[in-house]
């Protein structure tokens, strides 16, 4: 029961993701994407590759229904899903994989969490930024632009931490 709810919650939040996409186009230095979030919260007890997959599979559902440039999501997410459990390890500590449960703020701290969602944030953006501009825009517009969509995108992260993420003890 508890996984059908969050592959329900999941997929609803594609679906804010492509409302972000498709409709909240700000600025061209702003970005705003949970897709890093989203991948950070799949289960633990699915494996690297599954979770790579999982990712594709997000990101061309976002690629094919907003931007235009086919590819670009998928190709930043999938790096994400790739490190996910060694951020995970990194961040929180090997006892969620000893224990096979997945983290939670409540459990693991609010601050390890933002931890782990700047990294993964960090990593989609590079990527994205880097294959986006492809050599046409300036360091400083690039840099601006990364700035500004991970301020951006932790933010809205966050807003959404208690639907991936939930209180365990519930």
């Amino acid at each position: 029961m508890r996984r059908s709810i969050f592959w329900l919650n999941y997929a609803l939040l594609v679906v804010v993701q492509l409302l972000l996409s498709n409709f909240l186009r700000v600025s061209p230095y702003m970005m705003l994407t949970i897709l890093p979030f989203m991948v950070l919260c799949i289960s633990i007890r699915v494996g690297t590759v599954g979770a790579m997959f999982i990712a594709a599979a997000t990101g061309l559902t976002v690629d094919f229904l907003t931007e235009g440039v086919i590819g670009l999501n998928t190709i930043s997410l999938i790096p994400v899903a790739f490190c996910r459990n060694g951020i995970i390890r990194l961040v929180f500590g090997t006892e969620l994989f000893a224990r096979q449960e997945d983290f939670s703020p409540q459990r693991n701290g609010f601050s390890k969490t933002l931890l782990a969602l700047f990294i993964a944030q960090s990593l989609f953006l590079v990527i994205y930024i880097w294959i986006d501009s492809a050599g046409m825009r300036t360091l400083s517009f690039n840099a601006l632009r990364f700035g500004v969509s991970l301020v951006t995108g932790m933010l809205v992260s966050l807003f959404t931490l208690g639907i991936l993420a939930p209180d365990p003890r519930r």
